[in-house]
């Protein structure tokens, strides 16, 4: 699996330094000092910044994962202005994040849009919560129909509703992370290979994104695995529950040996918090059990027994992507924040090739130049695909084990925030392997 990944992988790009531009009346990224070396990129006399608006829940249930998200966002754009920028025409520009709080709310989502757009910011970046992407996509694509002279480009980064590269595609949208069908499918696989699943309970929010995930899972468990028995299919309120004890409770009580669950942020934290809480001694199987105060709050109960899948995990081997993780770490001042995807640093990164193939920032020429690019850098080498708009990666399901050389031989070398606690990996799906057909039939703009 190591081998694998360091076979996709390319040479690192660039070198770290800290976003210091913050627009007026607009909260940013803290400021710090950039390290770029003199006669480096990073000593170029920045032309006008290229904002990127990013449409996010910075309060509310979900704060901690619009949180972490800014921190990544703000790290990778530091690595593009560390070299200079971005070069458009003969001027380089930095770029520079623009945070406005959705709230985790579709209202307050689009009334940030309209901020967007009555600032004139040429690209929106948004992920956490496929509902908001949905109405992001909509509103963004009507207001492009409007306004061909204030075009904007939605980057998602986070948000796997199929459906959001399939009928409900756009060409204004890209999708950067695998969507929840890739995602159930690695996590299927794995799950097949495991002897000691024989009962499943499926717990998911109560929304879009979750429906689907509990739609796909009893789809390609029981394919994988006849044998298997779904004892559980249960949605809950999102981001609504503070004691998960009686869902918790329930699963132990249906005799599950196994949970399957495409939670995220607190709603995980707390469902595990509660599955410790009731002694329940089952095998999760997450998309997203490798963060956000998930190993903590698991602790040793989770060691073999939690799975999460992601498109790179610290402990993956890739040494060029290591470095770059490292970079990330050093900078935190509380190693609770240490959760990583380097897929934002692969969409800052193809945003910014597509931005000077282009030689512009006007949306349609960028998505023109985003449509079959490929990113050949670590940790994988992946492709956006044009038909739909939707990010082709390989994938890592990875098991959470005791980490640190205190742990022993063999054992992860990084823990995840600050928990003693990291992931191997159990299962290397190569970028092939994981790529699955799409249904997207997508209306393209006349000019």
């Amino acid at each position: 699996m190591r081998r694998g990944g360091r076979r996709r992988l390319a040479a690192a790009i660039g070198a770290s330094a800290v976003l210091a531009a913050v627009p007026a009346g607009v909260a940013a990224a803290k400021s710090a000092t950039a390290r770029a070396q003199p006669g480096t990129a990073g000593a170029r006399a920045p032309g006008d910044p290229v904002r990127l608006a990013v449409i996010e829940g910075f309060s509310g249930a979900f704060a901690n994962a619009g949180d972490s998200v800014w921190r990544n966002l703000a790290f990778a754009v530091d690595r593009v202005n560390a070299r200079g920028g971005v070069r458009v025409g003969a001027a380089w520009r930095p770029l520079q994040l623009v945070r406005l709080d959705s709230q985790g709310q579709v209202e307050e989502a689009i009334a940030m849009l309209r901020k967007v757009t009555d600032q004139r910011i040429p690209f929106v970046l948004q992920g956490n919560s496929s509902a908001v992407a949905a109405a992001l996509i909509d509103a963004v694509s009507a207001h492009n129909e409007r306004e061909p002279g204030n075009r904007l480009l939605f980057l998602n980064y986070s948000a796997v509703d199929p459906s959001l590269t399939n009928e409900r595609c756009s060409f204004w949208h890209f999708r950067f992370d695998a969507h929840a069908g890739m995602r159930m499918s690695a996590l299927a696989d794995a799950l097949a290979q495991n002897p000691r699943v024989r009962r499943v309970y499926l717990l998911n929010q109560d929304y879009s994104f979750g429906k689907q995930v509990a739609s796909l899972a009893r789809q390609m468990i029981v394919a994988r695995r006849p044998d298997v028995e779904i004892v559980g299919d249960e949605l809950h309120p999102l981001g609504r529950i503070k004691d998960f004890v009686p869902y918790a409770a329930k699963i132990k009580a249906a005799g599950a040996d196994t949970v399957v669950t495409g939670n995220w942020g607190n709603d995980l934290t707390f469902l595990v918090r509660a599955a410790r809480e009731v002694g329940l001694a089952a095998d999760f199987y997450t998309f997203y059990g490798n963060g956000l105060g998930a190993p903590a709050a698991i602790g040793e109960a989770g060691v073999g027994r939690v799975r999460a899948v992601a498109e790179w995990h610290p402990n993956a081997g890739v040494p060029a992507a290591e470095r770059i993780y490292l970079d990330f770490r050093r900078q935190l001042r509380d190693p609770r924040e240490d959760y990583f995807n380097l897929r934002h640093v692969v969409m800052i990164e193809m945003l910014a090739a597509a931005v000077e193939a282009a030689g512009s920032t006007e949306a349609a020429a960028v998505a023109h130049r985003l449509e079959g690019l490929t990113h050949r850098g670590p940790p994988y080498t992946a492709t956006m695909r044009a038909a739909d708009h939707q990010l082709l990666t390989p994938l890592y399901v990875s098991v959470m084990e005791r980490a640190g050389r205190q742990a022993g031989d063999g054992a992860p070398e990084y823990d995840l925030e600050g928990s003693g606690l990291g992931f191997r990996t159990e299962r290397f799906v190569e970028l092939q392997s994981s790529v699955l057909p799409h249904s997207c039939a997508m209306r393209r703009p006349d000019g």
